[in-house]
């Protein structure tokens, strides 16, 4: 474990002082005047911004350190993929053509400091611009209270903090609310790791402003520790129905199941669950991750609702989350079992997605 956080930190701070060779020969291209005391501001203010992602979980309660660390992280992403291309490019042109090098390098900065600007605006738009994604099923069971169809709006992953904060929530209920479901599940990953700024957000009382019965379970990211009893609360005063590995039916057209998160290594089995259903109902479970279809199938779940992979959130990790779950995105059927995994509505760390949308999820089901 502690090679492995040595070995971290040495290519962390190897990239870093790559980034930062690149930072000097840009400036220096535009500001030749530029001495020594300019190169130790420079690393100065290059390492604080390395460091800020740990800064955060120190001033978690501050909504500045969760700023700082999330440009931060989206910088250095860009930069992976930005600078090693860039710096071939002008060691090729240097190589094979006749352009003066001060213009060489003055282009090549322009060219990144203007692709990073282009690529962070764009990830903040598919970030903070959701859409809407419908899917249309059939359960071959009767309702419980003899209606044809429901209209169910699920979303995962809102990682309400500081980054994903009032506005994001005030869209989620706009949005919401326009779409009129009967239902609202949302299978976890609520908070972005602790309460401190769900609440200073203010996102409590946003989330009341939902116009119709909301139902969610617990992911990774909303902490809870045995015996603790703060997150249940604070998420119930959101006006949510929190399920906690609890099975319910009263008042429903079906059967919902919440699972506890996976890495909760107390959480019953989904067989353990479901067996305190009416196998002849509906059965719709809310489980965070989108592992073990094959045990929901066997144990006659008919829609299994899931978040967590946000579809790798920023290329190329959809290719990652695409090997990891037999689902990591969209709709998949297994047998009589519909399996449905949303991209999420928020993000984790840094406040951008490329590759994939932030996205609220319609199911319209019908049933026998």
């Amino acid at each position: 474990m502690i090679i492995g956080v040595v070995i971290f930190l040495l290519i962390y701070h190897a990239f870093l002082s790559y980034i930062g060779w690149n930072l000097w020969k840009g400036i220096k291209v535009f500001f030749p005047q530029a001495g020594r005391s300019a190169l130790l501001i420079m690393s100065a203010l290059l390492l604080i911004a390395a460091w800020s992602m740990f800064f955060r979980f120190r001033f978690s309660e501050y909504a500045w350190s969760h700023w700082v660390s999330g440009i931060w992280l989206i910088l250095i992403y860009l930069m992976v993929f930005i600078l090693p291309p860039t710096n071939i490019v002008v060691l090729f042109l240097k190589r094979f053509t006749q352009i003066a090098r001060i213009k060489l390098i003055r282009g090549a900065a322009l060219a990144v400091v203007a692709l990073t600007v282009l690529l962070m605006s764009l990830g903040f738009y598919n970030a903070y611009s959701p859409v809407v994604r419908t899917y249309d099923i059939a359960i071959d069971k009767p309702a419980l209270d003899g209606r044809s169809s429901v209209k169910i709006v699920m979303a995962a992953d809102m990682h309400f903090g500081a980054l994903s904060g009032p506005a994001h929530a005030r869209r989620l209920v706009e949005r919401i609310n326009e779409i009129q479901p009967d239902f609202v599940l949302f299978p976890g990953d609520l908070v972005d790791d602790d309460i401190v700024q769900y609440v200073k957000q203010g996102v409590p009382e946003i989330l009341r402003g939902i116009e119709a019965p909301v139902y969610t379970s617990l992911g990774n990211h909303d902490r809870i520790e045995a015996g603790d009893t703060e997150l249940i609360r604070t998420l119930e005063d959101s006006g949510m129905n929190l399920l906690y590995d609890e099975v319910i039916s009263e008042g429903l057209p079906f059967t919902l199941v919440g699972r506890k998160d996976r890495t909760d290594k107390q959480r019953m089995s989904i067989a353990e669950l479901v067996a305190q259903a009416d196998p002849a109902s509906p059965i719709i479970m809310l489980d965070h991750q989108p592992y073990e279809l094959d045990e929901a199938e066997a144990a006659g779940v008919d829609l299994d609702v899931s978040g967590h992979t946000h579809r790798g959130q920023v290329f190329p990790g959809g290719l990652i989350t695409n090997r990891i779950y037999e689902n990591d995105y969209g709709y998949l059927q297994k047998g009589q079992m519909h399996s449905i995994v949303t991209s999420g509505y928020g993000f984790w760390g840094l406040p951008m997605r490329l590759g994939t949308r932030s996205e609220i999820t319609v199911i319209n089901v019908s049933f026998q």
